[in-house]
């Protein structure tokens, strides 16, 4: 998108069929599968978005620009997303809207002690769910000024990012992975495979984290997944 068309959708009021029309959203988030649903949910919603991968990332975009909406994972690689969400929160500019997101519902209340506006449960695919959400916190003078009727449309993400995210995952595992990594990896792929409906992949994502939980040894877990990642990787190459 342009520069020139980017500032002319900024002095667009929102409507009743874009009810987020000129407001600028920042996803943290590490995965890709998950950012595409947001950036698909933001776009119909009339939101321009920006996405950030990391902490560190995040904080070099919020050094550039404030966005209206910001949009934080509970877990990433770089530490935790209820650190930005508290620093967010306790800043004297605060942005308007501040959400946290994750596929844990237990990380539901931290969230919200750490200062979030709002709690997104992945996976999130569901437009009508993703407005009311920003919708509900939004300062009314910034929301569409009509009623509006509540979109039915359940968004799915490119099937390329749910492969990028594979293919992360399964370069952590080739490069070696100690006992945090195997923790994150459990995380992102659980999380990852429960948006994608992937019931098999989730299973195994869980047993790696149990097996870490309880102190048990991870190698047949990890293998189980690094096998199973390297199939689906393969079935879509076929593809």
């Amino acid at each position: 998108m342009s520069d020139d068309l980017e500032l002319f959708m900024m002095g667009t009021p929102p409507t009743a069929d874009r009810p987020l029309q000129g407001l600028t959203v920042l996803v943290v988030e590490d995965s890709r599968f998950a950012s595409e649903a947001i950036r698909l949910l933001s776009l119909r919603s009339g939101a321009r978005i920006r996405r950030a991968d990391s902490l560190r990332a995040a904080h070099r975009h919020l050094r550039v620009y404030r966005p209206s909406i910001v949009i934080v994972d509970m877990g990433l690689p770089d530490g935790s997303g209820a650190d930005l969400i508290a620093e967010l929160a306790a800043d004297s500019i605060r942005v308007p809207v501040l959400l946290a997101m994750s596929g844990d519902d237990t990380t539901r209340d931290r969230a919200i002690q750490a200062g979030a506006d709002g709690f997104l449960a992945k996976p999130v695919d569901s437009l009508a769910e993703f407005q009311n959400s920003i919708l509900s916190v939004l300062p009314p003078a910034e929301g569409p000024p009509t009623p509006r009727a509540i979109p039915q449309d359940i968004i799915a993400p490119d099937e390329l990012a749910f492969q990028d995210d594979l293919s992360h995952a399964a370069a952590l595992i080739r490069d070696g992975v100690d006992g945090p990594t195997q923790d994150y990896i459990a995380q992102f792929l659980g999380v990852l495979a429960r948006s994608a409906h992937d019931n098999p992949l989730e299973a195994a994502a869980t047993s790696l984290a149990q097996a870490r939980a309880e102190g048990r040894g991870t190698g047949p877990d990890l293998a189980r997944v690094e096998g199973m990642v390297q199939d689906r990787l393969a079935d879509r190459q076929v593809l």
